[in-house]
């Protein structure tokens, strides 16, 4: 059998809310990877909140964080880390230009998260963990660095009008997207850079561990992962994915995270008999 590299979204693939990982998941990757695949986890979240699915897959490969714009490998010390940041100066300007339009807002430097305020309907988006440092105040005041992302909540039905800002003002020097969510937050925007991406890191990763094209299996659910797509032969968008990524699949999963629509796909692909739940 032929090895792939497998590169897994986390957030609405793999996992269906913030850390629930039934231990017969994490027992059939460790077959996969027993039989010489490998695989790779590329995801929005930092690497605080994903490092408990690398460690319990027993992960030995580089990890995407930030949608791309930071990769490490944790136990290989000869691999390259990449590190991209956004200007912090561009990331005041888009907040103070747009502060009507804004509910909430964080940025983040690694570990530690630039919070506007307090507001514990946000928890969830802030994966705050014990390495976590927060400082609470105005992002003109608190943020010193250039950080590794960041995200607006902005209010009900505002997103546009952030991201239009954004795209008059920079011109493609830094980028916007509305993340595709319903109900109370509508308007979540990403702000990040064209210097990275997800098809950008995954292509550097794969690099790094020989694998090519058509050796390279995709699976995601949202726009983020229109870039990883263009890197594999094998596109994988499971059930409700976002339009734009069911439009470039070449696999289109009837099953969502909930029903564990990876592993069911990847138990048929390399007819493995797993335990699927």
């Amino acid at each position: 059998m032929d090895n792939y590299l497998i590169a897994i979204d986390l957030d609405g693939t793999l996992l269906y809310d913030f850390d629930s990982l039934d231990e017969s998941v994490c027992v059939f990757m460790h077959k996969l990877q027993n039989l010489g695949h490998k695989i790779v986890i590329a995801t929005g979240r930092p690497f605080r909140s994903s490092r408990f699915v690398y460690d319990r897959f027993k992960l030995d490969t580089p990890i995407i964080n930030y949608n791309g714009g930071l990769i490490t490998s944790p136990y290989d010390s000869l691999f390259v880390p990449l590190n991209f940041t956004l200007k912090k100066e561009y990331i005041i300007d888009i907040f103070e230009n747009n502060v009507q339009y804004i509910r909430n807002a964080f940025s983040e430097v690694k570990d530690n998260i630039y919070l506007f305020h307090e507001e514990h309907a946000i928890d969830p988006l802030l994966h705050i963990t014990n390495e976590s440092e927060i400082f609470l105040g105005h992002l003109k005041d608190t943020l010193k660095e250039d950080p590794n992302g960041f995200i607006i909540i902005g209010k009900q039905g505002c997103g546009k009008a952030i991201e239009d800002y954004v795209n008059a003002k920079y011109q493609g020097k830094v980028l916007a997207r509305v993340w595709d969510l319903k109900g109370e937050f509508d308007s979540i925007v990403e702000i990040f850079t064209p210097e990275f991406n997800k098809g950008k890191a995954l292509a550097y990763v794969s690099d790094y561990l020989g694998f090519s094209k058509p050796r390279i299996i995709a699976i995601g659910d949202g726009h983020n992962d229109l870039e990883m797509f263009e890197q594999a032969a094998i596109r994988v968008a499971i059930k409700g994915s976002h339009p734009d990524l069911l439009k470039v699949a070449n696999r289109i999963l009837i099953y969502d995270s909930s029903e564990n629509a990876v592993v069911r796909f990847l138990n048929d692909f390399f007819h493995i008999d797993g335990t699927i739940r």
